[in-house]
């Protein structure tokens, strides 16, 4: 018996050696995910960070404080946006992720050695961003606190010693917008159920083409004389459809029973997840073109879904990854999509900023449509 059971398993030892794409798959797949987190994890604190800077005072102290901040690490000043409308529509297109607000009356105050405040804003419906920049702005302010007070004591004639000892700080007071609470479940809940329903559907549309390959009933619709056009729209439309009909009950529970946030309306939402269902599967078609049967266009399928969510930037800024992952990345329909949802959920944008999610849409559909269709034409 145990002469048999070592004798199966050596068969199956050969047999999985043999099979090709099973090989490269277990021998470069660990290795592969190594270097997929190592690339979009490897720097620990997110630098150059988009912040802009709101001057309502215009005075000489502000203006001291303005070059401070510049010069602060891991901030990238990008904006001088004139009020807290034009801040507040920069944050909610993702162009900055931080706001510094001088009021009015700081030079006053700093002047008058009273206790100063400058108001902190954080996009909260970025959580990584969040606690980052979080972070990256407590480092500057505390520094600048202590550094103006003590400027304004030492210039009335105050030794440095005694001015550190008896300085009034500047109080930087931080405030998030779009997710207030800084609720980690409105951040990561809903991409995640979502996430698993992509890897689904990457792997259900894997089988598109090839899914046919051997089956009894392919060679009743060949001899029936239907053209490939219309077949493969019957079948796309219904695999679309069925996309779409099981991710209804996942924004039921997440917007009616989790109470999770939604900013957007509800059509708008509804047609951007159908632009992304039928990029997703124009990319499930094209696998299923090049692969031989319906195993290959599976383990492509599993190849594509489940790394894509990582390097989507929702997780890990997109930015803070390496300029040769980040051109991957933008190729996946994945990518826009989640940059997206957490646009539409936390902060509706507009048609005119979104329109770029659904065009990049349209073009992956056209190229991967377009290629696999070239693809089955040579190969019958």
């Amino acid at each position: 018996m145990l002469r048999q059971c070592l004798a199966i398993a050596r068969r199956e030892f050969f047999f999985m050696w043999r099979d090709k794409s099973l090989r490269y798959i277990l021998l470069a797949g660990p290795l592969l995910g190594l270097l997929i987190f190592y690339a979009t994890y490897s720097p620990q604190v997110l630098k150059n960070i988009p912040a802009a800077i709101v001057d309502l005072d215009h005075s000489r102290a502000g203006q001291e404080l303005i070059k401070n901040i510049q010069a602060a690490e891991n901030l990238k000043i990008t904006a001088y946006p004139g009020s807290y409308d034009e801040l507040e529509e920069l944050i909610k297109k993702g162009e900055v992720i931080a706001g510094v607000v001088i009021p009015e009356d700081y030079g006053k105050e700093v002047s008058l050695s009273r206790q100063a405040r400058v108001e902190m804003i954080v996009d909260g419906s970025n959580m990584i961003y969040a606690t980052n920049t979080t972070s990256a702005m407590l480092s500057v302010t505390r520094t600048l606190s202590a550094q103006t007070g003590v400027k304004v004591l030492v210039a009335r004639g105050i030794q440095p010693a005694q001015a550190r000892a008896a300085y009034q700080p500047v109080e930087f007071r931080e405030e998030a917008w779009f997710n207030p609470t800084l609720n980690y479940a409105y951040f990561v809940v809903l991409a995640l159920a979502l996430n698993v329903w992509q890897q689904c559907c990457t792997l259900a549309a894997c089988m598109n083409i090839t899914g046919e390959t051997g089956a009894r009933s392919w060679y009743q619709i060949k001899a029936l004389g239907l053209s490939r056009l219309r077949l493969f729209f019957s079948k796309s439309a219904a695999q679309i459809i069925t996309f779409m009909v099981i991710a209804l009950p996942v924004f039921f529970l997440a917007f009616v029973v989790c109470k999770l946030p939604l900013r957007c309306g509800l059509a708008v939402f509804l047609l951007f997840n159908l632009a992304f269902v039928i990029a997703l599967h124009s990319v499930g078609t094209l696998a299923s073109s090049l692969a031989r049967d319906a195993v290959n266009a599976t383990r492509f399928g599993m190849i594509i879904a489940l790394p894509s969510f990582l390097v989507s930037g929702y997780t890990w800024p997109l930015e803070a990854m390496p300029p040769y992952l980040r051109v991957i990345a933008q190729m996946l329909p994945q990518t826009w999509y989640f940059q997206g949802l957490n646009f539409l959920t936390f902060k509706d944008p507009g048609w005119a900023f979104m329109s770029q999610f659904f065009l990049a849409f349209l073009i992956i559909a056209a190229v991967c449509y377009g290629t696999a269709a070239i693809i089955v034409a040579r190969r019958t």
